[in-house]
């Protein structure tokens, strides 16, 4: 049995088909991890989400700012949702659409396995988050988007405020605040706020800012962590932080992370455009 972990798909099947030939995927032993972002702009997320919920008893799947916005989409009236891109609009006229974003919806935020020492999240931690307080504030909105009123939350998520985490926000706010950085968060402040306007690699940000991951003085976590979401900082494995999102979707390689190994072991196909930019081979 092995256990992977798989970077960003958004919407990329052949590529991540190509992963799971050279990965030899067994599903009556093998075990995936996605760290979130399965839809948009690679053309074929209606495909990537039936097939990966094919395999749901063989995978765990943490929900990243693409997948929440493609749900929000789909709270919207039928004119609007015809306004969105003709690769969402794919999944949102689907006929098992309701099945897929019923599905999808109740994908958590945060999965933590403690007996193998890893847990999974889409972008990052606020820097003073254990995965004890971390798995707490994540259960909160899960229980809301499994939830009848699931609606209303995915009406109010949007939004750049509040910026900075507190145990002190409540409604609304708290909500977004807590989606805000598990699957948005990429720089921060030492007190924790999110610059949400940087994105690119380590050290073109504004002085004061540092990958949510190198903050000085954030809290210990006892677990490995493996996550996405930034793409432009690429495969980094650093302060036990394994980041995976290789810029499939830009023509990066799409990365999975073999996490049963003695040590993470990084295997690597070319992405969208046939690009194979910074290639790790087994």
């Amino acid at each position: 049995m092995a256990v992977y972990a798989i970077g960003d798909v958004q919407g990329c099947l052949d590529p991540l088909q190509r992963l799971l030939d050279k990965l030899r995927f067994d599903p009556a032993a093998d075990h995936l991890w996605f760290c979130g972002d399965l839809v948009n702009r690679g053309g074929q997320s209606l495909e990537v989400l039936r097939l990966i919920k094919a395999l749901d008893i063989h995978c765990h799947v943490v929900l990243g700012n693409h997948d929440l916005s493609l749900l929000a989409i789909s709270m919207r009236r039928e004119d609007e949702q015809r306004k969105v891109n003709a690769e969402l609009q794919r999944v949102l006229f689907a006929e098992d659409r309701e099945d897929l974003l019923d599905w999808l919806r109740k994908r958590p935020l945060m999965h933590v396995d403690a007996a193998r020492g890893w847990a999974m999240v889409h972008a990052g931690l606020a820097p003073k988050w254990t995965i004890r307080l971390a798995r707490q504030r994540a259960h909160e909105v899960e229980a809301r988007l499994h939830s009848p009123d699931y609606r209303k939350l995915l009406r109010g998520m949007f939004g750049n405020q509040p910026d900075t985490w507190s145990p002190k926000l409540n409604g609304a706010e708290r909500m977004r605040a807590i989606i805000n950085v598990f699957t948005r968060m990429r720089f921060c402040s030492p007190k924790g706020s999110i610059a949400f306007d940087a994105k690119g690699r380590p050290g073109t940000q504004k002085p004061g800012l540092y990958p949510w991951f190198e903050v000085p003085g954030h809290a210990q976590r006892e677990l490995r962590l493996v996550c996405g979401h930034w793409s432009t900082l690429g495969l980094s494995m650093t302060n036990n932080v394994f980041s995976i999102d290789t810029g499939c979707v830009w023509g990066g390689p799409l990365t999975a992370l073999q996490l049963d190994a003695e040590w993470p072991r990084v295997i690597q196909v070319p992405g969208k455009s046939g690009g194979r930019p910074n290639l790790v081979e087994d």
